[in-house]
């Protein structure tokens, strides 16, 4: 073979390996690009089944979901839901009511996770009535609705501080709560405010009911309920070093009353959760830009 021969043979070969190493560079830059636009792991969403929660668990589920994670939302008990996070058995949740709703389980395991802070600030339980109802105090409650309190599920915060009035307020003595779930329980409200019956129910908001009806909070003298409230993101522990980016979504998630309340409002009237959240997303992309700011691009 000439020398001609092997220059051009070598030529050949340098300049299939440059493209090569081109097209390998070119990869590589397309795999930084999907690593920064296209994340992916597993995430468990964990959250209680109040219409607040299923709202927020699913705007924040699916922003996850866009941006690459495969996100598992997962409806538990109370209690359950932040046994769950503190044994790595999900991951995450936004749906901690604090100080007051969920002080016993804060105080069971909030060691054993990273509260990560509010997601929404401003929330509020209490006893809540129709507008119609004569009557604006706890203190001022007779023989009304054949003195029964309306509650959700038994063990639910407002539920407990709801038992501790009939204690602390001498004029409740003879009253007591009917248990049973927050669907339940908007659906006997929705029945007797139709009908402008007196009840009076376990509420807190946000909540889309104070949108649908004319609502009022019961004054509290005695301060059973307690004050202001905000609902917290917690992540298991570990969660920052096995998924940073996920972390700094959850850390970066806030919204409003508002918020939350125009996508239960859409719920109840009749769209899945995950249609209500995508059309939120999808109106209000300035915020969910806050969220995921640094993380995609």
């Amino acid at each position: 073979m000439t020398n001609n021969t092997w220059k051009k043979l070598g030529l050949t070969v340098m300049s299939a390996s440059a493209l090569f190493l081109a097209a390998c560079s070119d990869d590589s830059s397309d795999s930084n690009d999907s690593a920064d636009g296209n994340l992916s792991g597993e995430i468990e969403l964990a959250y209680v089944s109040w219409d607040s929660e299923i709202a927020s668990t699913n705007v924040i589920g699916q922003v996850l979901e866009d941006v690459g994670y495969d996100v598992k939302l997962t409806a538990l008990d109370n209690a359950i839901m932040w046994e769950a996070v503190a044994n790595d058995e999900a991951d995450a949740m936004v749906s901690a009511w604090l100080p007051g709703t969920h002080a016993p389980q804060y105080e069971n395991y909030s060691d054993q996770m990273e509260r990560l802070g509010p997601n929404l600030e401003g929330a509020k339980i209490g006893l809540v009535v129709p507008e119609y109802m004569d009557v604006d105090s706890i203190a001022d409650l007779t023989d009304q609705a054949d003195q029964t309190i309306t509650g959700i599920e038994a063990g639910a915060g407002v539920v407990a501080a709801a038992e501790q009035a009939l204690e602390d307020y001498d004029n409740l003595s003879d009253w007591e709560i009917q248990a049973s779930s927050s669907g339940a329980m908007v659906t006997q409200l929705k029945d007797a405010y139709e009908n402008e019956e007196e009840i009076v129910v376990t509420g807190w908001s946000p909540h889309w009911k104070f949108q649908s009806y004319d609502l009022k909070y019961l004054d509290d003298p005695q301060e059973v309920f307690g004050g202001e409230e905000t609902i917290d993101t917690f992540v298991r522990e570990g969660f920052k070093d096995d998924m940073p980016e996920a972390y700094e979504i959850l850390d970066n998630f806030h919204w409003e009353a508002s918020d939350m309340e125009s996508v239960m409002l859409e719920i109840q009237d009749g769209a899945d959760p995950e249609d209500a959240a995508e059309n939120w997303i999808e109106n209000n992309q300035d915020k969910v830009s806050e969220w995921t700011e640094g993380v995609v691009e």
